[in-house]
């Protein structure tokens, strides 16, 4: 399987030259060097032309390095994609994707661009038209570059007027149907961000639902956020072991062409083997 871990993605604010490099030090998985929200509307010129120089110069390893651009309706999100496309980042990261027409769009202007097909285009699900058709935009993904679904619960707050609290019951529904939705057309899927930095027991357990929602991974907006994510998203060592054991009950040639068999006691189908090669795909990539 071709996984890379997407457990901690990390928002750094392109108008900072400082977090631009320091990046390049933090255990990371993605990158999400920021053109949008953290950059105030005089300084985006500036902010583009730091990211774009510091995606060309390098430096950031194997972490994956996206640009988070302004949206194709505003003044700055055709030029934000153009210089993206001669830096050479990993992807691109869009606000408030709404339909599959405008991933369609964002996927053009890519190739407009010079992005080679291989590169990702990751959209943030934030507001309510884009819950009402996650399913549409996800399915977009068929013939483009649409790789990952990104919530975005602090817009989503704002648009719907909930108040999530600690429990976030208010977003139980979005977060379950952007997870759905993007499972069924094979894509990445990434929480949103938690605010109170330096409340860490209340973010671990923050983590920890969205593990369960089914999410790959949470957005971070503080370095602080990083190792605690990585740990959460990451199989536990019994996790993998038991993948591994099941990977190696079913290569047994007895068990050639079987759909069910016990291993450690536990009846195991061939569902639970195919689930076994993702944990086992996931854990060497993030040991890699």
């Amino acid at each position: 399987m071709n996984i890379r871990p997407r457990r901690s993605c990390l928002y750094m604010p392109g108008a900072n030259q400082k977090a631009l490099e320091k990046a390049k030090t933090l255990p990371a998985d993605v990158l999400f060097l920021d053109l949008e929200d953290s950059v105030a509307p005089d300084a985006k010129e500036l902010a583009r032309e730091q990211v774009a120089a510091a995606v060309k110069a390098g430096g950031y390893g194997k972490r994956e390095v996206i640009v988070r651009v302004n949206a194709l309706s505003t003044p700055w999100g055709h030029d934000d994609i153009a210089a993206a496309g001669k830096a050479g980042p990993d992807g691109v990261l869009a606000p408030k994707v709404e339909s599959a027409e405008q991933v369609k769009a964002l996927d053009a202007a890519m190739s407009a661009a010079g992005f080679p097909r291989e590169a990702t285009l990751w959209a943030m699900i934030e507001t309510p038209r884009a819950i009402l058709n996650v399913g549409e935009i996800a399915a977009a993904a068929k013939g483009t570059r649409l790789a990952a679904f990104v919530m975005g619960l602090n817009d989503l707050a704002k648009e719907t007027r909930a108040r999530p609290g600690a429990s976030r019951a208010a977003f139980f529904a979005p977060l379950s149907l952007a997870v759905t939705a993007a499972r069924a057309e094979g894509l990445t899927a990434i929480d949103g961000v938690y605010n109170d930095i330096a409340n860490t027991a209340g973010f671990e357990a923050e983590c920890r639902q969205g593990l369960e929602f089914g999410f790959d991974g949470k957005t971070l907006i503080h370095p602080s956020q990083v190792d605690l994510c990585n740990l959460v998203f990451a199989p536990t060592e019994e996790e993998v072991a038991r993948a591994r054991a099941v990977i190696a009950a079913f290569a047994q040639p007895e068990n050639a062409g079987k759909g069910v068999i016990k291993v450690d006691g536990r009846m195991t189908e061939l569902l639970h083997l195919e689930e076994a090669k993702r944990v086992v795909a996931v854990a060497d990539a993030i040991g890699a």
